[in-house]
């Protein structure tokens, strides 16, 4: 089963940014989902999913919002190097 989320904002929101509805509104899809993602609170799978891309697209364009793909303090860095 889906659902739908609904938000609200003013119309000159997309005109403000020099954008169409559709890219405005995608922009905030992607914001959302890459936010979330570094909350800890999406995987990267979740949230391809959420915006309807491959996982590696997603991936590939945490850079764009300055996200690393993957997240390990020097702890947890170093415990996998000395694993490997």
């Amino acid at each position: 089963m889906t659902r739908q989320l609904t938000i609200n904002y003013p119309e000159t929101f997309p005109d403000a940014l020099g954008q169409s509805q559709e890219q405005f509104e995608q922009a905030a899809k992607w914001a959302m989902a890459v936010k979330l993602f570094e909350l800890k609170q999406l995987s990267s799978g979740m949230a391809a999913t959420l915006l309807g891309v491959e996982r590696t697209t997603f991936l590939l364009k945490l850079a764009d919002y300055g996200v690393p793909m993957i997240d390990l303090d020097e702890r947890e860095l170093q415990s996998d190097l000395d694993n490997a």
